[in-house]
């Protein structure tokens, strides 16, 4: 009997990874490869982001990837002054909710935007952030 390798890609998500498997490890994969994706349900066309790898309208888990590359609608934002740990090295920094119609994204907004350039409704885009020590994320930026 050979020992299962076990697929850990998602522990290189973010300034600290709370989890380094999930359903949707190809997520990693991507942002590597410079995209940012979401994924849809092949049955009911439901899509999500975070990516899910299992639909909640229909129960299945017939689902597909599609890239998050046009630019959304910020809905809101707050600049953090106060982080839980581990990310306290990093204040003050912002979050912000982005809509793209069919679904909407949460993250961070690049640090390089000043919060005073920032307006509920400005149009936004997401790309990939390679971080220290092999980790990758997403940020928002200005469209």
């Amino acid at each position: 009997m050979s020992k299962k390798e076990i697929d850990n890609r998602f522990s290189k998500f973010g300034t600290i990874s709370f989890t380094a498997t999930t359903r949707i490890n190809d997520f990693i994969d991507h942002l590597e490869k410079g995209k940012v994706m979401g994924t849809r349900c092949k049955k009911c066309g439901h899509r999500y982001f975070p990516p899910r790898a299992d639909c909640f309208n229909d129960l299945t888990s017939d689902m597909e990837w599609f890239e998050v590359n046009d630019a959304g609608k910020l809905l809101t934002f707050s600049t953090l002054k106060f982080a839980p740990a581990g990310f306290d090295k990093e204040i003050p920094y912002t979050i912000a909710v982005l809509d793209f119609g069919d679904y909407k994204v949460f993250g961070r907004v690049d640090n390089a935007i000043a919060e005073d350039k920032l307006s509920v409704g400005m149009p936004m885009k997401i790309t990939v952030n390679k971080l220290p020590n092999e980790h990758i994320n997403y940020l928002f930026t200005t469209a």
